[in-house]
């Protein structure tokens, strides 16, 4: 292997994995520049600061030529599961655009983290996108290694969480057949230690390779070995053969924080025989001298991780509601349409710190600040027509970034400590935008918040005035309780830290 510093092109940097991906390059010497299609969605990653960042939407096989020059090794990161039922096209025309570009810039190699296939099995749409993907990478003329796993076990992965939601919240479970099939899951930190393994592979090196833990589990095991680690009581399972993926995947969605669009691709390929058939890679990436970590262990750090709020990337960080061309709430008010604004504003008697650390805390655990049932209420009717609902929760409790989920909404901004800008992520005709903003005038803190609907058709105008009612009580209801729990803050610290909440956290 050779050991001199490469200059990396990470794709989907946003997502679960290229986020934690980023840093562990950066560790390992190498040099990264990241493609993303906004510069602001990677503006509050810590790692921001240390990378090269260009700009440019992944199909568009011009520009990514451009960012590819002088690059060693392309990350190829992207998928678009969970976007729709023609994800598998967009997967296969994003791979094309990215693999024409490789090539025609030189890179010395692509390192892809697809889906461990079964063998002489159907495949799922799921695993068929990712074989797909890997074939086009390989056919590009550019040594690649395609990393081929299961259930990648680690906070914040879409299939951890799955697994953690339905053990904690069913003590017993009708399930489908597919939690017989056999699983060989892999921690998140030997999939880290592999890509970042893979950037110095020979140039004669290029192929597939089974990535996997030393444990050969069915998801009826994870989810009892599960439940023991936690400290859970053991949980009756009992399969019938009558639940089809598509019925399971709504009773995910219903039951965890994953969508049904992003549950029903996974659901579908947990029916499919994963378990390694080699472990070649080893010859190139060696077992560190521990050995590979176990579905136990990596059960427990991941808990361990969500425990102290460690979770550097969720799988929900992938997904970013809205286009470029979509309009804004900053947009004049004779652009775009209708723009119904509902706007509420109070002076607060405390600092602009205790103000703004209620705001930037709000969400997850922390609630909505208004009638509790109404948005608990709201977010199981998101759930029932497909939508996120509010159990995707906080990365973080007191700590946000820009592009990461928050319950149902999306941080589109942030501008400590003044603005905060929530996009909706729930089922509703049109566009919708919360603002939560600290202004001081004459020395006096005012709190001012807008909620901004921009409305699709006839559906997004009825949807506005029949809720509009009840803006009173829900809206009105929030501004008054987050101005209430800023004052008591405020009382509770004599002298309230001029500390951001971030050193708020640091310090506690």
């Amino acid at each position: 292997m050779v050991s001199e510093s490469q200059l990396c092109l990470v794709t989907g940097a946003t997502g679960y994995i290229g986020g934690r991906l980023v840093p562990e390059l950066i560790a390992a010497g190498h040099r990264v520049r990241v493609l993303t299609r906004s510069r602001g969605k990677l503006r509050d990653y810590p790692w921001a600061g240390d990378v090269e960042i260009v700009e440019a939407d992944a199909t568009d096989t011009d520009a990514v030529r451009r960012a590819c020059a002088d690059i060693d090794v392309v990350y190829y990161l992207i998928h678009a599961i969970g976007t729709g039922k023609d994800f598998e096209d967009t997967d296969r025309r994003t791979a094309r655009s990215v693999a024409h570009a490789a090539s025609a810039a030189g890179v010395g190699r692509i390192v892809y983290l697809g889906g461990l296939l079964p063998d002489g099995e159907e495949l799922s749409a799921h695993l068929r996108s990712r074989a797909e993907v890997g074939e086009i990478l390989l056919d590009s003329g550019v040594p690649t290694a395609v990393l081929r796993a299961a259930v990648i076990i680690g906070s914040g992965s879409a299939s951890f969480e799955m697994l953690r939601y339905l053990t904690e919240r069913l003590p017993a479970m009708i399930t489908p057949r597919w939690v017989r099939s056999k699983i060989q899951p892999i921690a998140i930190g030997d999939v880290l230690r592999y890509l970042v393994g893979c950037a110095t592979l020979p140039p004669v090196v290029s192929r597939a390779f089974d990535i996997c833990g030393p444990d050969v589990l069915d998801y009826r095991d994870m989810m009892r070995r599960y439940a023991a680690i936690a400290g859970l009581p053991r949980r009756l399972i009992i399969p019938v053969p009558v639940l089809t993926p598509w019925w399971s995947s709504h009773w995910v969605g219903l039951v965890t924080p994953v969508p049904n669009s992003l549950a029903r691709p996974l659901v579908e390929s947990l029916r499919n025989t994963v378990v390694c058939r080699e472990h070649d890679i080893a010859e190139h990436v060696p077992d560190p001298p521990q050995g590979l970590i176990g579905f136990d262990r990596a059960v427990e750090l991941a808990l361990s991780r969500i425990r102290e709020y460690d979770v550097p990337t969720r799988w929900s960080s992938a997904t970013v509601a809205g286009a470029p061309s979509d309009p804004l709430p900053t947009d004049p008010d004779w652009a775009g349409g209708s723009l119904f604004v509902d706007e509420r504003c109070r002076d607060v008697h405390a600092s602009p710190q205790a103000l703004w650390r209620i705001i930037e805390g709000i969400g997850g655990e922390h609630g909505w600040y208004s009638f509790p049932l109404a948005w608990r209420f709201r977010g199981i009717l998101d759930r029932l027509v497909g939508g996120v609902g509010l159990r995707r929760g906080r990365r973080d409790p007191f700590d946000l970034y820009v592009g990461e989920a928050l319950d149902f909404w999306r941080v589109e901004e942030v501008d400590e400590p003044h603005l905060l800008r929530l996009r909706a992520e729930m089922r509703v005709p049109g566009l919708a935008w919360l603002e939560l903003c600290v202004d001081v005038a004459d020395g006096q803190t005012r709190y001012r918040q807008r909620a901004l609907f921009h409305p699709h058709g006839f559906l997004g105008q009825l949807y506005w005035w029949s809720v509009a009612p009840f803006h009173g009580f829900v809206f009105g209801g929030m501004a008054r309780n987050i101005a209430r729990a800023a004052e008591r803050l405020d009382a509770e610290h004599a002298e309230p830290a001029k500390a951001s909440a971030k050193d708020v956290r640091a310090a506690g």
